[in-house]
């Protein structure tokens, strides 16, 4: 647990900063954009002609390792707040590098985060056995090709909502990573390679990258990332306990419900801190 919990906050620090320059990186790359294969490689190009978005992808990729241990250790509904946590860094952070401030509801929501999170903290069972599940698998593989298809659509969309639906979509992708990530069997090299969710993790993370530097660069950050903090809070959390047998400590339902909505609550309040005054 303390192994899971501290990967958790680790990689939320990783995040948080990722977050900032990621949001950089993606609105210097032209609005016209949009999730088209005759244009996706043009598209990820520019991204990474962006020093800001190197930095992000880097941070990004090293956040990952420790989340990945995390939701290998931690039930999905405790390894997904604690990710929760980079929104409170990406707060702190700003009230010291971009001299902003916090008003007293965000800064009663940085406290529900950390308090949030240490409820839940206590109040965890045991993580479900990382098991091969086949329904779930063949779920994540239509859920990939869903948001491939529903991304395209939404990315030559002029109209406002489109942001927000990017963001959406991008929030499923990083649950379809959380929930790949407990998927991945145990066993021999040979055996990991034939595992379906070794594809589907990495393809989940790219494609929830993609939407969401598309998101960014198309309507505000807020809009953008709160249904993306969302769906990949609650998606995992909810398989987990449901599908996967995620536990909860016997009498501490009530704390770890309380617990996950402060979690949850506190960081979409705190959205507004992943964008970047310039």
């Amino acid at each position: 647990m303390v192994l899971g919990l501290g990967a958790a906050l680790g990689a939320a620090v990783l995040f948080g900063v990722g977050a900032i320059l990621q949001a950089v990186g993606s609105r210097k790359v032209p609005t016209e954009s949009e999730l088209d294969p005759r244009r996706l490689g043009g598209f990820v190009v520019k991204l990474l002609k962006q020093p800001a978005f190197l930095g992000a992808l880097a941070l990004n990729l090293a956040g990952f390792g420790l989340h990945f241990v995390a939701l290998r250790l931690l039930p999905l509904y405790l390894a997904q707040a604690g990710i929760a946590v980079s929104l409170v860094v990406t707060a702190l952070l700003a009230t010291r590098l971009m001299s902003d401030r916090l008003s007293a509801l965000e800064w009663s929501a940085v406290i529900g985060v950390v308090v949030g999170l240490g409820l839940l903290a206590v109040a965890a069972g045991d993580a479900g056995a990382s098991a091969q599940h086949h329904a779930l698998t063949v779920g994540i593989v239509v859920g990939l090709v869903a948001l491939a298809v529903l991304g395209g659509v939404a990315s030559r969309s002029q109209h406002g909502a489109s942001t927000a639906l990017l963001g959406l979509l991008a929030g499923l992708g990083y649950a379809g990573v959380a929930i790949s990530a407990r998927l991945l069997k145990d066993g021999s090299l040979a055996e990991l390679f034939h595992s379906p969710t070794l594809y589907t993790l990495p393809i989940s993370g790219a494609l929830a990258f993609i939407l969401y530097s598309l998101a960014l660069q198309r309507g505000s950050v807020t809009l953008a990332t709160t249904p993306m903090i969302a769906l990949q809070t609650i998606t995992p959390a909810a398989v987990g306990v449901f599908v996967l047998n995620d536990a909860v400590r016997a009498g501490w339902w009530p704390a770890a419900i309380a617990g996950f909505l402060l979690s949850a609550t506190g960081s979409v309040i705190l959205v507004r801190f992943e964008s970047v005054k310039h």
